[in-house]
């Protein structure tokens, strides 16, 4: 028994390690999200926190404000989807990544 749960104590620290990376990388990427054609540009980290907000000049003389709040929560929406599709992928890899030995009398 004891070299099962060896097993399992190993893959469990390399998940351990594996998680902590992912975290890592994912608060140093950047997703961005646009919308109107580009006339509204966010960046978002991994955690969907904004990072930046670009917007065309020429979107604000139109006097349109409502147009505006509508093209920055779809860019800033967008944005935060990827950041959270790309960690929900990564952690879905990491959960496939482990296979744990079957261990006699635990279920296995």
């Amino acid at each position: 028994m004891g070299t099962g749960f060896t097993k399992i104590i190993k893959q469990l620290k390399k998940m351990q390690e594996n998680f902590f990376t992912m975290e890592e990388e994912l608060q140093n990427a950047v997703f961005e999200g646009s919308s109107g054609g580009g006339a509204v540009k966010v960046s978002a980290d991994g955690a969907g926190n904004l990072v930046s907000i670009k917007i065309d000049p020429e979107v604000v003389k139109s006097g349109d404000v409502e147009m505006l709040q509508d093209l920055v929560l779809a860019a800033v929406s967008q944005a935060q989807d990827k950041a959270s599709e790309h960690h929900k992928n990564e952690l879905n890899k990491m959960a496939g990544e482990v296979s744990l030995p079957r261990i006699p009398g635990l279920g296995g």
